[in-house]
């Protein structure tokens, strides 16, 4: 996957659908940046790529705001992390998460945060109506 995609979603099972399919083609260590706002619908994309990646129940996939990392087995690990309440970059250095990346798959909601340079897949969501969602994929 490479370049910029952007898609309209009309239900948050399109976007699972959309994130489904694109992890589904993963090699298990890439780093999937989700950037959006509260509600739209960061969480639903993460469960589409645990279910790409082989985890038997993404039905179990929820933020991880107050463990701050979640970790789901499937063809390969996908650590799931969620910034969200984390305001300091030693905060997010302390997670240590560098020590995820080429283990598994990498799962950031919130990466908005980060204030330091992180290779990804960046895919933005954008709330555009009640279900209504525009997602931009960029590798």
């Amino acid at each position: 996957m490479s370049g910029k995609t952007a898609v309209t979603t009309r239900s948050a099972e399109e976007s699972f659908e959309l994130a489904r399919k694109m992890a589904s083609g993963f090699k298990g260590t890439e780093v999937v940046l989700l950037i959006g706002e509260l509600g739209a619908g960061k969480t639903v994309f993460a469960k589409g790529i645990a279910s790409g990646a082989g985890v038997a129940d993404p039905s179990r996939v929820s933020s991880p705001s107050f463990t701050l990392v979640n970790i789901y087995e499937g063809k390969s690990p996908v650590y799931h992390i969620d910034l969200y309440r984390l305001e300091r970059d030693e905060e997010i250095a302390d997670l240590g998460w560098e020590d995820m990346l080429g283990q598994g798959i990498v799962v950031v909601e919130w990466a908005e945060k980060l204030t330091f340079p992180v290779d990804g897949i960046v895919v933005r969501i954008e709330t555009a109506g009640d279900d209504e969602r525009r997602i931009t994929i960029e590798a």
